[in-house]
C-alpha cells in the first residue's frame, strides 16, 4: 500500500459538506441502532462534520464516543458543532483508518458510514477496525451502491453523470459500488458472525429534490468530482456544466424521483 492518502472523489467543498451534515444515526445507521445501549464505547471512523457521531453519542450516553477523520478541517468543524450541543460524552480527533492508534480491544462498536467505498484497501481497513473492537463487539459499516442508483424521469446526462463517477473511481482504484461488496469484504476479516442488510435514501418531494439536485449540480461543477474528472481527462468543463444543468432540471420536475441503495453489515468480532 502506498503511503499517499487515498484519493477522495468528493473532496470537502461546501456542497459535499451540505450532504454530510444532513446525515444522522436514524437515516444513516439504521442497521446499527438496535444494537446500541447506554454505556457502550463507540469509534466512528470517517466522521466528517460529526452529525452521526453526536447522534450516536446521545444514544449510548454516558458511554464515550470518538469521531475520527483523516482531515483536520473536518475535525475542527465537528468540534465547533459539538460545542453548540449538550452532548458531553463525545470527542473528535484526526487519524488513519489503516493505522488506528488505539489499543487492541478498545471499543464496543466500531462504525464507518460511506467510508469503505473511498478506500483502495477496504479489507485492510476492516482488519484494523476489528483489531480495536472488543471481543464480542460490533463492526458496523454502510456504503452506497452507485450502480444501483435509479431515478426518474430518465435523462442521458444523468446517465453520463453516473458513468463519469464510475470512470473516476476506477482511475482512483476505489469501489463506487461498495454496498454490494461489504459482505464479501467483512468475511475476509476475523469475525464470529455477519449479518448483511440494505436500506435506501429516497428523494421525491419538492424540498428534497431541490436539496439533492442542487447540491449535486454544485458538486459536478465545483467539488473534487470535477477536479478528478478534468485531471483524468474524462470530460471537459462544458460537459460538466451540462450535467449540472441536468441535475437542476431533475430537481424542478414534479415527477422527480431518486433512490440511493445501501449495503449494510453488522459483524460480531471474534
Amino acid at each position: 500500500m502506498s503511503d499517499a492518502p487515498d484519493p477522495y472523489v468528493h473532496g470537502h467543498h461546501s456542497s459535499v459538506i451540505r450532504s454530510h451534515t444532513w446525515r444522522n444515526a436514524e437515516n444513516s445507521a439504521p442497521h446499527l441502532l438496535p444494537h446500541l445501549s447506554p454505556g457502550m464505547s463507540v469509534l466512528d471512523i470517517g466522521c466528517g462534520p460529526g452529525t452521526i457521531t453526536v447522534d450516536l453519542a446521545r444514544r449510548v450516553a454516558p458511554g464515550p464516543v470518538t469521531g475520527l477523520d483523516a482531515v483536520s478541517a473536518m475535525v475542527e468543524q465537528a468540534d465547533a458543532a459539538l460545542e453548540s450541543t449538550d452532548v458531553t460524552n463525545c470527542s473528535f480527533r484526526t487519524g488513519d483508518v489503516y493505522n488506528l492508534y488505539f489499543d487492541d480491544d478498545s471499543f464496543d462498536v466500531v462504525h464507518a458510514h460511506q467510508v469503505l467505498q473511498h478506500l483502495t484497501d477496504p479489507v485492510a481497513a476492516l482488519s484494523e477496525m476489528a483489531r480495536v473492537a472488543k471481543p464480542g463487539g460490533i463492526i458496523a459499516v454502510r456504503d452506497a451502491d452507485y450502480a444501483g442508483m435509479t431515478w426518474a424521469p430518465p435523462d442521458p446526462l444523468l446517465d453520463r453523470w453516473l458513468e463519469l463517477y464510475h470512470q473516476i473511481t476506477e482511475k482512483n482504484a476505489v469501489e463506487a459500488d461498495a454496498g454490494r461488496y461489504l459482505l464479501g469484504w467483512v468475511q475476509q476479516v476475523d469475525v464470529d458472525s455477519v449479518t448483511a442488510t440494505s436500506s435506501t435514501w429516497t428523494f421525491a418531494t419538492p424540498s428534497l429534490r431541490a436539496w439533492w439536485g442542487g447540491l449535486w449540480a454544485d458538486r459536478v461543477r465545483e467539488s473534487s468530482y470535477a477536479d478528478h474528472a478534468l485531471s483524468h481527462q474524462l470530460c471537459d468543463r462544458a460537459e460538466l456544466d451540462a450535467i449540472a444543468h441536468a441535475w437542476l432540471r431533475w430537481a424542478e420536475h414534479p415527477d422527480g424521483f431518486f433512490v440511493v441503495p445501501h449495503g449494510e453489515v453488522i459483524a460480531v468480532v471474534a
